[in-house]
């Protein structure tokens, strides 16, 4: 069993923290290892404690009332785990629960890398129409990927807003291939004749969807668009993905002729 932590006392030197963490064979706490990172980094002296059984986890548990570790002491006083050293520190500490558009804005940017990034390998300007034309077909893909990652969470999610889905559920499932095997095809230009109708098709639906429960019926839901789990707020950003679905799939059908 590991010694009660140290009292408070003269301060002599730095700052000084004590941090006790799960370091044992098979797993290092990885919220130890950041906030022994982030006591050195505010100039603590750090005595390190490592709790190197599950026996000595649950001693070390019990004798100090907590339920969790890592547990920090900063000049013997408790602070609590990594969460409370934030707070203490006076940094942000992230709320699992709010909702973020950084999903969805880091697909954007890396869609448009990746258009970039091809047109620089193709030798075509970086800036030209066919750059948007792969940024929102790459949107599209990386979009689908996310949504594939767990299709049936993301069918049920969809069925909170999605017209079509609510009378026919299996459309949930086959969204993401729709969308996926669209992206593919306007990426590469390959069967106009069918990526063209499917953006169209799923693009419109979806835009009227988001719109209707959104704008008119002002419904406060998460958007299924980055896939089934996140905080993404169904809004302005979930029917921009649709628009430029429609948009592409219109200047595709302009352009061919």
């Amino acid at each position: 069993m590991t010694s009660p932590a140290p009292t408070t006392g003269p301060k002599t030197g730095p700052k000084s923290a004590n941090l006790y963490r799960m370091v044992m064979p098979g797993h290092i706490c990885p919220y130890g290892v950041k906030a022994r990172w982030l006591l050195k980094r505010r100039g603590y002296a750090v005595d390190d404690h490592w709790l190197t059984t599950r026996a000595e986890t649950d001693a070390f548990k019990a004798q100090h009332d907590v339920k969790t570790t890592p547990q920090i002491f900063i000049d013997g006083q408790p602070i609590g785990g990594h969460d409370d050293l934030r707070r203490y520190l006076g940094l942000k500490v992230k709320d699992p629960k709010a909702t973020s558009y950084t999903p969805v804005l880091a697909v954007f940017a890396v869609a448009a890398l990746l258009a970039l990034a091809i047109n620089w390998l193709t030798f075509l300007p970086l800036i030209a129409f066919v750059t948007l034309e792969r940024f929102v077909a790459i949107a599209m893909m990386l979009l689908a990927m996310l949504k594939l990652q767990d299709v049936d969470r993301f069918a049920t999610m969809f069925l909170n807003y999605d017209l079509l889905a609510r009378r026919l559920p299996p459309y949930g499932l086959a969204y993401p291939f729709l969308e996926l095997g669209a992206g593919v095809l306007m990426l590469t230009r390959a069967l106009d004749w069918l990526s063209i109708p499917v953006a169209l098709f799923i693009g419109g639906i979806g835009a009227v969807s988001v719109y209707k429960a959104v704008y008119i019926e002002k419904r406060d839901l998460k958007c299924a668009c980055v896939g089934g789990n996140s905080n993404v707020p169904l809004g302005f950003v979930s029917l921009t993905e649709n628009v430029m679905m429609v948009a592409m799939a219109l200047w595709m059908l302009v352009s061919i002729h």
